[in-house]
């Protein structure tokens, strides 16, 4: 799923709401996200995940070595009730 089709799917779920106003709530949340994992903090949604920017350390694939330069980069933790429900879906598609 895309950011658009999470703006028109909360849409049609909040007839009520315009979606212009949908579009601004959800670039707010997503900046915010942003916002915090660029000043370095950990953010954490209860029954999504969480999310940090970790320190990485590059490496050459050829040669296998470690490149002293650290890089920085966004992690993110998946709950196990989000595995659960996507290995559950999965299943019921299957049939």
């Amino acid at each position: 799923m895309i950011k658009s089709e999470l703006i028109q799917r909360i849409s049609e779920q909040n007839p009520h709401l315009y979606q212009r106003d949908v579009e601004n709530i959800v670039n707010a949340i997503l900046g915010e996200i942003i916002a915090a994992m660029a000043r370095g903090d950990r953010v954490e949604l209860r029954g999504l995940g969480a999310f940090s920017v970790k320190k990485r350390s590059k490496r050459n694939p050829a040669g296998k070595l470690r490149i002293v330069e650290p890089e920085k980069g966004p992690t993110s933790v998946s709950r196990s009730q989000i595995k659960r429900a996507v290995k559950e879906h999965a299943a019921r598609t299957d049939k």
